[in-house]
């Protein structure tokens, strides 16, 4: 059997809230980066705030929320996060995802789109999902182009939901079901249908 967690380029880890809380510190004072991961207005964090935010997140964390660290494979670097959360209860078998690379010369380099199709395959092989929603802002192409490599289609749109630097923005809700990903995937075994 293949680690479920380990791509080319990446690999998911469990999260070190103290590891995260000290990257996002420093990544936070880039704003374009915190515009793309958050709606609301940019907050700066200490290192021992966000290590306490997620700390805390983990203690809270239901059976239905799963957080991993994004690896580099190469030199094992921290590279960001991702989480995949069943909404509702498991009957639905439904999720969000949601994803975060924290430098910008790590972005472009096919990390993200490699830990998002490693997210997929443990909802749709290990959870049993029968679809994962996502939500992404318009002023982010690089990010909806990826998530269109991996087999989202984009579903919806709330329009005018954003405002950043005076002007509206729509954010759009993307999703994929098992049999799209199953169709880009026909090698992986499902358990049940």
């Amino acid at each position: 059997m293949k680690d479920i967690f380990k791509g080319d380029l990446v690999r998911l880890s469990a999260m070190d809230s103290e590891e995260i809380g000290k990257a996002l510190s420093v990544q936070a004072r880039d704003s374009e980066l915190m515009r793309l991961m958050d709606t609301g207005p940019i907050r700066l964090h200490s290192a021992k705030a966000a290590a306490k935010f997620f700390e805390k997140i983990m203690e809270e964390n239901s059976p239905t929320d799963y957080f991993f660290s994004i690896r580099a494979l190469d030199d094992n670097r921290l590279l960001g996060d991702i989480n995949i959360d069943v909404i509702n209860n498991w009957s639905s078998r439904d999720a969000y995802v949601g994803i975060g690379i924290y430098k910008r010369e790590d972005w472009g380099r096919g990390y993200g789109t490699e830990a998002m199709q490693l997210i997929l395959q443990f909802g749709f092989i290990e959870l049993n999902l029968r679809r994962v929603t996502l939500a992404v802002f318009e002023y982010n192409p690089r990010a909806i182009r990826s998530y269109e490599k991996c087999g989202f289609h984009v579903e919806g749109r709330v329009r005018g939901r954003l405002v950043k630097d005076h002007k509206r923005w729509d954010m759009l809700v993307m999703g994929i079901l098992r049999e799209e990903w199953m169709k880009l995937h026909p090698q992986k075994e499902m358990r049940i249908k």
